[in-house]
């Protein structure tokens, strides 16, 4: 209401985003379940999964400083009264000229920032679990492998993504305009786990 009266700025993000942040909290709030962006793959069963959240990255793991969470994959009981908190966080601080102030920075504020005690129920993951690839190496997944560098740096990441990974997200703004090689790490990926693909490789 105080956006359409123009009393708040919608900002240079598009909006459509913003209110991409704030329905997925309103929707796991009202129902509970799991919300998943459309550029993520998922490599596991998540029915194990309760209250959960992500870190997308952590700069220093023994200071915990400059850790960032990420709203890519959300799992949430119905009526949890940390994504209230959430949406009071959205409604009292919104910014539309800052990208990510509204979703993924959101998250960090309220659950890193706030005092332990006042964290209610919920899971904060390690990076592992949902962003084990970041925005800036995700491309070296798409390209087909070649010599035995690549193939040890590949055996490597199998193994720790099929040991603790649930979930890939894909970073589409770094991968859209990317083709799956054959041979390469995410042709594997979606060969061994993507339910609908029938061919992943361009013609």
């Amino acid at each position: 209401e105080r956006l359409e009266s123009g009393l708040v700025d919608p900002g240079i993000i598009p909006i459509t985003q913003n209110l991409s942040n704030l329905l997925r909290l309103v929707a796991l709030y009202k129902y509970g379940g799991v919300y998943i962006d459309t550029d993520v793959i998922i490599l596991k069963d998540f029915s194990s999964l309760r209250n959960s959240v992500g870190i997308q990255k952590m700069e220093n793991y023994v200071t915990k400083e400059h850790t960032n969470l990420n709203n890519a994959v959300l799992v949430f009981d119905e009526g949890n009264p940390i994504l209230l908190k959430f949406m009071d966080e959205f409604a009292n601080t919104f910014n539309g000229n800052k990208w990510g102030h509204n979703g993924p920075a959101l998250l960090t504020r309220v659950i890193l920032w706030q005092k332990p005690a006042e964290i209610i129920d919920v899971n904060v993951l390690p990076v592992v679990a949902f962003y084990p690839v970041d925005w800036f190496e995700i491309a070296d997944y798409f390209r087909k492998l070649g010599g035995e560098n690549d193939t040890e740096w590949a055996q490597n990441q199998f193994k720790r993504l099929d040991s603790s990974t649930y979930a890939i997200h894909l970073w589409n703004q770094a991968t859209r305009g990317l083709t799956v090689e054959k041979g390469s790490i995410m042709g594997k990926l979606f060969s061994d786990h993507c339910i609908i693909c029938q061919n992943i490789y361009a013609s």
